[in-house]
């Protein structure tokens, strides 16, 4: 079940024969298919990204068969790749995972191995939806929040929430200092990590009591960026 097709479907004079090429193709957009339908009801995600998950096993298959044995094609479309990559917009964890997961299924399928490449995608399906259902890292995530502090121009801003962080963070760093209003207020931006859920309020009202009351805001921290 999990030999390549290739030792029992090639054709006499060593190249991909039509049949082969079918078989490779169906699997990989099935799989592929399985995989963003799988990633889709666990995270929430664009149409375009769930159709690039469900094509790009096929594209990878294609890929490998073309350059199966040349070394010089090879390289050409690891630099075209390379190419691609700049173009593309960085990816969240998630959605970097999920396109390896892509990735890998077409790269089996593409070496023929259309067994193993259903067995590794029910795997990693049933261990996503798992993770998913237990809510595995959830926690963690949803206290690291961006916090944004509006000060006035002549406040010393360097220490002057250190005991604030202290009190309602495990974690704070300036990531941001930005003057606005002409130069007469500075918007300093944070990274922190709550300790406990539903603080943010009562870190909010003490921060309110140090910058006259001017703007704060407090948003889960910016770890999804632009879809594919």
């Amino acid at each position: 079940m999990l030999d390549s097709v290739f030792s029992t479907l090639y054709n006499s004079s060593a190249e991909v024969s039509v049949p082969v090429f079918l078989l490779i193709m169906a699997a990989a957009l099935l799989l592929g298919a399985l995989e963003a339908v799988i990633y889709r009801r666990c995270n929430p995600c664009t149409r375009s990204f769930a159709v690039t998950l469900a094509m790009l096993p096929a594209v990878v298959s294609v890929v490998i068969l073309m350059v199966s044995g040349s070394i010089g094609a090879g390289v050409a479309v690891a630099g075209t790749f390379s190419l691609v990559r700049f173009r593309s917009a960085p990816g969240s964890a998630r959605e970097i995972a999920a396109v390896f997961i892509a990735m890998a299924i077409g790269l089996a399928c593409g070496m023929g191995c259309v067994g193993l490449a259903a067995i590794f995608t029910l795997i990693m399906g049933l261990a996503e939806l798992l993770y998913s259902k237990i809510g595995f890292g959830d926690t963690q995530e949803s206290l690291q929040k961006t916090l944004s502090v509006t000060l006035p121009e002549n406040l010393e801003y360097s220490e002057i929430f250190s005991d604030l962080f202290a009190e309602y963070t495990t974690e704070a760093k300036m990531t941001r200092v930005k003057t606005t209003n002409l130069g007469s207020l500075n918007r300093l931006s944070y990274d922190i990590a709550l300790r406990a859920p539903g603080t943010e309020k009562a870190l909010i009202d003490a921060i309110r009591c140090r910058n006259g009351n001017l703007e704060v805001s407090i948003g889960s921290r910016a770890t999804e960026s632009n879809e594919l």
